[in-house]
């Protein structure tokens, strides 16, 4: 069954509420112009190779994710990730987001456990700070593939339903045939809270 953001958010969103002091909260991100961030330098592929963080594989198959190319956070070749093959878990956050940083251990714990199944990838979003954000996912030992979305092209109106505008973290799940089977603005507290989504929306035995 496909769940999405409950109208609570949709109210404060159009409110237009500004972030939550509640660190558990979702982070509203405030609107910035065309962004300028190079996510690959020589500086941040050696500190990504340092971090053991997984190259972002090019996709052979199709999904509804956006299409687009996305760089890939830390250098290596931009992949359009409507081109990736599911089942996918995605994860939609940045580093000045403290929910999305809270979060990133039960995420990379989940790609150790059953990437093999369910492969896990990340979506850094209008990130000003590559290199705090991969110093994040180091700590976090969350190193599976990560992919920079430097114009906030999904997380705005323009995708639609993938993500509430400007709502931060988001989990997305992605079925084996392609589809988008769940979509949140949620913090994931534990493992076993994305574990049961995963099992419950995509169906899959971990």
């Amino acid at each position: 069954m496909k769940r999405f953001v409950g109208a609570a958010l949709v109210a404060l969103l159009l409110a237009g509420c500004a972030p939550s002091s509640k660190d558990d909260d979702p982070f509203i991100v405030q609107p910035v112009g065309k962004a300028k961030i190079d996510v690959d330098t020589p500086a941040l592929r050696a500190q990504k190779a340092a971090a053991g963080i997984a190259p972002c594989a090019a996709g052979t198959s199709h999904n509804e994710l956006p299409a687009g190319e996305l760089a890939c956070l830390g250098g290596g070749k931009a992949v359009d990730l409507s081109s990736l093959k599911g089942p996918l878990v995605v994860n939609l956050w940045a580093s000045w987001c403290t929910p999305c940083k809270k979060e990133l251990p039960v995420y990379g714990e989940f790609a150790r456990r059953h990437g093999d199944v369910v492969p896990v990838i990340g979506i850094n979003y209008q990130d000003t700070h590559p290199d705090y954000a991969l110093q994040l996912l180091a700590d976090s030992l969350a190193t599976y593939p990560e992919y920079a979305d430097t114009q906030g092209h999904f997380g705005g109106a323009t995708f639609g339903r993938l993500s509430p505008d400007r709502i931060l973290p988001v989990v997305v799940l992605v079925g084996a045939d392609g589809q988008i089977a769940h979509v949140e603005a949620t913090q994931i507290h534990e493992l076993g809270e994305l574990e049961q989504l995963v099992r419950d929306d995509l169906g899959v035995t971990l």
